[in-house]
């Protein structure tokens, strides 16, 4: 339950479960690799990717903290249930 709590703070930019609308300046999360997300979390938080905000919220999770969260997204659907 912790992680998906943790993941519903990213819902503002990314969309519910991470299913951004079509024309969001972010990218979807819902489906998406695992190990990309991760990455991506990495790069934020150390700079290596730059960004408005998203560099100092990856950098209030630990490494185990961004692999649930991405584990969590990787395992949503990209389309909503009908």
């Amino acid at each position: 339950m912790q992680t998906a709590a943790w993941a519903a703070a990213c819902a503002t930019c990314h969309g519910t479960a991470g299913r951004a609308a079509p024309d969001a300046a972010v990218p979807p999360l819902a489906g998406r690799d695992a190990g990309w997300i991760a990455a991506q979390m990495r790069d934020f938080a150390s700079g290596a990717r730059p960004a408005t905000i998203m560099h100092q919220i990856a950098k209030g999770y630990d490494e185990e903290q961004a692999a649930r969260i991405a584990a969590w997204f990787a395992a949503q659907s990209p389309q909503e249930a009908p």
